[in-house]
């Protein structure tokens, strides 16, 4: 059985932790965007997250081990630099690619009557929804209904529907390595790190394809450096089922996962979690079962439901109570149940 250690203080030092432990590091830290508005994601004096943290997991990381880091586009790069500061080898970036994107923009014409002290023009209504609710079928919550409205001033009509940033469709996922000591060989002979666990995420091929290239393997394709999420409901614990036929060739060589649905529960609140199932592929690419994954900045605890599925060992830390809680209660579920079929 999976052993798990979770800790509700900050992540700082990895106090307890023995220099060249763990076998695997996954993560998606703050960012320090001020995602939602939440406290901590604020920057303040200093980077967030703290770039001390990866000295930390530099030393409790057994030579060779790999790591994942989630990030987002615009501070990638204080991140990667931060890694590379502290000793890590950059090794790659991952793009986890999806559809449903939320446009992170606002329409600049009424900006601009708005500045002016014009009064914008009503020109209709909407029903404005956000999360959603399991209850027998899948519903949105209705939350409100707002005015749709269009510049009344003539600079703001010019400049009706421009905005300042486009829509966003992927988040990158910055993959590491701490340097091995020797060769492949010698590193994995003392360590059992330093390798990829290919034969364990391979994309399987398509019912009915034709298998490809001059040595095509039974378990499918390498997974790659490109993680689609669709937008659709999966009806068996399969990679893939439904997808649009115009994206068919393109989800058949990747691994394809959906986000998650924000307020799918009733219990789980973080604003920023990710799918079971997408962890679960990180989480074996990475490593072999009964090894040990370090997720610094647990949130709600995906990562380690991900390891219990995939029966490797874990340890996370959350500063956050709330969000430890949680993350607390999905871990006994995980533990209860095994294999839950419900990504929260």
């Amino acid at each position: 059985m999976a052993k798990k250690a979770i800790y509700n203080k900050s992540c700082l030092s990895l106090e307890g932790i023995e220099d060249n432990s763990i076998d695997a590091l996954i993560t998606d830290p703050p960012y320090g965007i001020s995602v939602f508005n939440e406290t901590w994601d604020k920057p303040k004096d200093q980077d967030v997250p703290n770039p001390q943290i990866w000295a930390d997991c530099l030393r409790v990381l057994k030579p060779g081990a790999f790591g994942l880091v989630f990030s987002f586009p615009r501070v990638m790069h204080r991140v990667m630099c931060h890694l590379e500061d502290k000793g890590f080898i950059i090794k790659d970036v991952f793009f986890w690619v999806y559809f449903n994107g939320m446009p992170k923009t606002r329409n600049v014409g009424l900006e601009i009557d708005k500045a002016l002290g014009i009064e914008s023009e009503t020109i209709g209504h909407y029903k404005y929804s956000q999360g959603y609710i399991k209850n027998g079928a899948d519903s949105y919550k209705v939350k409100t209904e707002k005015a749709i409205l269009q510049p009344a001033s003539d600079l703001g009509k010019k400049y009706d529907g421009a905005g300042i940033n486009v829509k966003p469709f992927y988040e990158p996922i910055i993959l590491i390595q701490k340097r091995p000591e020797g060769n492949t060989v010698q590193n994995i002979s003392t360590y059992g790190t330093g390798v990829l666990n290919l034969e364990d995420t391979r994309i399987p091929y398509a019912q009915g394809e034709t298998k490809v290239g001059h040595n095509p393997h039974p378990k499918g394709r390498v997974a790659g450096n490109i993680i689609a999420a669709d937008s659709f409901e999966h009806q068996s614990d399969k990679y893939f089922e439904i997808q649009p036929s115009e994206y068919q060739e393109l989800y058949d060589k990747m691994f394809v996962e959906q986000k998650v649905r924000q307020n799918a529960d009733n219990y789980n609140t973080h604003p920023t979690k990710k799918p079971v199932r997408l962890m679960e592929h990180l989480v074996k690419l990475l490593s072999w079962e009964e090894q040990t994954i370090l997720d610094p900045f647990m949130g709600s605890g995906s990562t380690g439901v991900a390891c219990i599925h995939q029966k490797r060992n874990f340890i996370g830390y959350e500063l956050e109570k709330p969000f430890f809680e949680i993350a607390e209660k999905r871990l006994i579920d995980a533990d209860a149940h095994k294999k839950t079929q419900i990504d929260f």
